[in-house]
């Protein structure tokens, strides 16, 4: 049997496989709220095999997004409009629902990556951005300002509050983005929190923010319900987060209550470079699995079944998370079934393309 469409249980939840479809901005939304692209974006992924469909970075308040067109989960509107797109996607879909909740931080008030993915100008509407100290993100960004215990506990409240949105809209899983340069993820890294007060300095220090957002979020969400963070291996930066640093952050957040991690790496500053190995962050979502026992899951360049189902089946990861691949061929989990014989629920209007049905189904993938 392959070892990754076996059934996971999470908080009580069992996922149909161990295959995830990574958040991935659409830069698509209204002031925040989910519009019809997501409508059929999502509604594609969730028949696309996949145990679990993760919608993009969400932002817990209107500041805190990358660009004027990310989602938030911040008012009434965007709860009802993402709402309607979680509605849809369970009536036609197979896969489990998961949302990320995030705060951009130093990145924010940026333009759409086909805008050209920099800091807004004067004439695009930018908002002012804040971080763990008053560092830019690169040449040319924003410079944020330093944020104050004020406003850590706003965005503290903000988190919570998003997170009870996530529940009452009916997620199967939530996850807080602690990765990618994002605001959490400059608080643990020793490049962009150059503090001197109780939150910068010491890795404790450092933790001392995320974990009261981490702790906040577990507050609200109840346990039958999956929590996880997508948490970073690498910044690939002298003095930054390694494989060490990221097992002890994985560590605090199972103290808290979290069920499991999603191990990524990258996206600190403008001039740091990930690998281009297919599965370059598999060794550093495997070091963490083996060293706290957390569910874990492991993304980045993933994209052959075979290599997929070996992650799982050589203890790697529990789960597997495509993201590119996936925008690349939508059913990429019906055909990783069909090379590793293996079998995936399927709408039954699309039954007439299955195994038996059609010729091209009985070939490999």
């Amino acid at each position: 049997m392959s070892a990754l469409f076996t059934p996971i249980e999470i908080a009580g939840t069992t996922f149909d496989n161990r295959i995830a479809v990574a958040p991935m901005c659409q830069y698509s939304g209204h002031d925040g709220c989910a519009s019809d692209w997501h409508l059929t974006h999502l509604g594609m992924l969730a028949n696309s095999g996949a145990g679990l469909v993760v919608v993009e970075a969400t932002h817990v308040e209107r500041r805190g997004r990358i660009t004027h067109g990310c989602l938030g989960l911040y008012s009434d509107a965007c709860e009802d409009a993402l709402a309607r797109v979680v509605a849809h996607c369970r009536r036609i879909g197979t896969a489990r629902l998961g949302v990320q909740l995030a705060h951009a931080g130093r990145k924010a008030s940026s333009q759409r990556p086909w805008e050209g993915g920099r800091a807004l100008a004067a004439d695009q509407d930018p908002w002012p951005t804040e971080a763990a100290s008053a560092l830019p993100f690169g040449d040319g960004w924003h410079t944020p300002r330093e944020m104050t215990e004020a406003d850590m506990e706003r965005v503290i409240a903000a988190f919570a509050q998003a997170a009870t949105r996530a529940v009452r809209i009916g997620f199967d899983a939530i996850e807080l983005h602690a990765a990618h340069g994002y605001l959490i993820h400059s608080f643990l890294s020793a490049v962009s929190n150059q503090r001197r007060d109780a939150y910068g300095g010491s890795r404790e220090n450092r933790m001392r923010f995320p974990l009261a957002v981490a702790q906040a979020v577990r507050a609200a969400v109840p346990r039958t319900v999956a929590l996880g963070a997508r948490i970073t291996g690498s910044d690939w930066l002298d003095d930054g987060i390694d494989a060490q640093e990221a097992i002890v952050f994985a560590r605090a957040l199972k103290d808290t209550g979290y069920d499991y991690v999603d191990v990524s790496s990258g996206g600190l500053t403008a001039t740091a470079r990930n690998p281009t190995t297919p599965g370059y962050n598999v060794p550093l979502a495997e070091a963490v699995r083996h060293a706290t026992g957390l569910v874990t899951r492991a993304v980045g360049l993933i994209v052959d079944p075979k290599q997929a189902d070996a992650i799982v089946a050589d203890g790697q990861a529990d789960m597997v998370a495509l993201a590119r691949a996936m925008l690349d061929d939508p059913h990429w989990g019906w055909h990783a079934a069909r090379a590793l014989g293996a079998e995936v629920r399927r709408p039954p209007q699309y039954l007439r393309a299955g195994p038996g049905l059609w010729a091209p189904a009985g070939r490999g993938a």
